[in-house]
């Protein structure tokens, strides 16, 4: 219950911060933080949770991240399950917590930063490259996680590297899909939303699992172990 406690708290602090600073911040640029303050928003949130509950639950706040653990040998199935039961009821409760305060606001018009592609979603990129992105970002985001949390690597410069590349991931792929690379990150908003948020919800589920799993697989290979 505690690595279960931990990880909902961790993703439900993800999507509040995250989400909430496209949602009530801004991402015009001008009046807003920008997409730049959008990117640092979700990376600060995981670094901070990653300090905070990460010698409970290792900081999955992600199931994406939790399959890539069981491909890579560092976790069993059962206990990832319990981990992603907690993950996205915390983006749920999230979701619907940043639903209540954008709410309160009489400029406020919907949205709660949910991802999607295609004609009206930022840069109208389509489900191609939409799918394209989520894989690879997602894999290359759980290489420097299982990288950085690897027997030999420095423990207290994990969650700093790990924040720093969702940084990097969202600065160049806010644009494409609002970046996901994260289902129960996606889960929670499109669920509010409803729509075209759920009917394309599948992509940010399939895409990042796949990327995820991927990752896990390279490294249970041996082929990225360090000597």
């Amino acid at each position: 219950m505690k690595k279960m406690t931990a990880e909902f708290i961790g993703t439900f602090t993800l999507v509040l911060f995250g989400c909430g600073a496209a949602v009530i911040a801004g991402a015009d640029g001008t009046t807003g933080i920008g997409l730049a303050g959008i990117s640092f928003a979700f990376g600060l949130a995981l670094i901070g949770m990653a300090y905070g509950i990460g010698p409970v639950s290792g900081c999955h706040i992600n199931p994406a991240v939790s399959l890539g653990a069981v491909a890579s040998g560092r976790m069993q199935m059962g206990e990832a399950i319990q981990y992603i039961i907690a993950q996205v009821a915390g983006a749920i409760v999230a979701a619907l917590v940043l639903k209540i305060i954008a709410s309160g606001s009489a400029g406020y018009t919907g949205g709660l930063g949910q991802n999607g592609w295609g004609a009206g979603y930022l840069g109208e990129y389509n489900m191609a490259a939409a799918f394209t992105f989520e894989v690879v970002a997602t894999f290359l985001f759980v290489v420097v996680i299982l990288g950085s949390t690897g027997a030999k690597a420095p423990a207290a410069m994990a969650g700093l590297a790990i924040g720093l590349t969702l940084v990097v991931i969202h600065l160049v792929g806010i644009k494409v899909t609002g970046v996901s690379v994260n289902p129960a990150r996606s889960i929670g908003p499109a669920l509010f939303e409803g729509g075209t948020a759920l009917a394309q919800l599948w992509l940010f589920i399939v895409a990042p699992i796949i990327g995820a799993v991927a990752a896990g697989i390279l490294f249970r290979s041996g082929m990225l172990d360090a000597d």
